[in-house]
């Protein structure tokens, strides 16, 4: 038993250095450069050991990916509960995404912009991408009381998606991303509200 356990220690341990190997590397020089020759000279494993662990490049990414997810939770949680008690919650919990997105540009595309073999919202999402959709949720049922909280907080996470992504590509003005995104909660938070006291209007 000891010698299966050490065996399964080392083949998670192989897997965690290829992902991070593949997150380094796409953060530096984008996911083009992000091959399984690339992997294997960076880290000085064959490419079979590679193909052991991983049947695709994708499979890669969307390990990246989960990763980020799991972090990208855990920052929102960190944002949500550190302003829970105040209006301003979902509004933190925006720009905590935001900034997630800004100093991790590789890892969103993961995420996010790259052909994903990862499912989302359905019943078979990940725990990490369920969990950091959930922060996200919980801050936007909070802000608003009540209503379809699922669908409202897809709305906001997509709008924020697409601030980001304008931003990144430089088909905004610069410097006014916080400015933006103090707009998009302040004016999502009063559409609902006026939603709710005339509604049908």
């Amino acid at each position: 038993m000891a010698i299966e356990d050490r065996r399964l220690r080392d083949r998670s341990a192989r897997r965690a250095l290829i992902v991070a190997t593949a997150r380094a590397l796409a953060e530096r020089e984008g996911w083009d450069a992000v091959t399984t020759r690339r992997l294997s000279t960076e880290i000085e494993y064959s490419q079979p050991v590679i193909y052991k662990h991983f049947s695709s490049m994708e499979d890669v990414a969307a390990a990246v990916a989960l990763e980020g997810f799991a972090e990208l939770a855990d920052v929102l949680a960190v944002a949500r509960l550190a302003s829970a008690a105040s209006p301003s919650a979902l509004r933190t919990v925006a720009h905590a995404f935001h900034r997630y997105a800004q100093d991790n540009p590789a890892l969103y595309d993961a995420m996010f912009t790259r052909d994903s073999p990862l499912p989302f919202g359905d019943a078979g999402a990940d725990a990490a991408m369920v969990a950091a959709f959930g922060e996200m949720r919980d801050a936007v049922a909070a802000a608003i009381g009540e209503g379809d909280v699922e669908t409202l907080t897809e709305v906001l996470w997509a709008a924020l998606h697409g601030l980001i992504t304008l931003g990144r590509n430089s088909r905004l003005r610069r410097g006014l991303d916080d400015e933006r995104i103090d707009r998009l909660v302040d004016q999502f938070i009063a559409a609902h509200v006026e939603d709710r006291v005339h509604p049908g209007q």
